[in-house]
């Protein structure tokens, strides 16, 4: 038996409840109601694009745009012109790649830190609001839990999916 067949055959058959609920929080947390929301409660005029972006530049090292973009799965023009706004409102800047020094990297300023900050503040209050009635041991096992399903989905993120049997 392949090792694809053999990983497919000891996932749960509950597998599918859970790609459900999965499906259910992200489009819940990107609903454009919810980003407004969030933007408020942070008070920020960024739209889900540039939170996105930034919050990327804030969690890595001065990077290219170009690489940013790969990381994000999203097309280079888009990224570029995400910078500019960002760059326009004082929450990154634009620095020598210190490899190249025809290339320039983004680097996110005190600014935009402090606007990552109050994202993550507001979103977790709203985490809070939702969590209120969890217990603290239900709330330890749903993070260690989370924090295990994506270093899997990291780990497994370039595996080839296994091949249904023909009908």
């Amino acid at each position: 038996m392949s090792a694809q067949r053999t990983a497919s055959a000891s996932v749960p058959g509950n597998v599918s409840d859970i790609e459900q609920a999965l499906t259910r929080v992200t489009y819940l947390a990107g609903r454009a109601r919810q980003h407004e929301r969030l933007m408020a409660l942070a008070a920020l005029p960024l739209d889900r694009a540039a939170v996105a972006i930034l919050r990327h530049i804030a969690e890595s090292e001065p990077l290219r745009p170009g690489v940013l973009a790969v990381r994000l799965s999203v097309e280079a023009s888009h990224v570029t012109r995400q910078l500019r706004q960002l760059e326009q409102g004082g929450y990154v800047v634009r620095i020598a790649d210190p490899e190249d020094r025809r290339a320039q990297r983004v680097q996110i300023t005190d600014l935009g830190l402090g606007a990552v900050e109050r994202v993550r503040e507001a979103s977790r209050r709203g985490l809070e609001v939702a969590l209120a009635d969890w217990s603290g041991e239900d709330l330890k096992r749903l993070a260690a839990l989370f924090h295990r399903l994506v270093d899997d989905f990291v780990a497994h993120a370039e595996d080839p999916l296994p091949v249904p049997p023909a009908a």
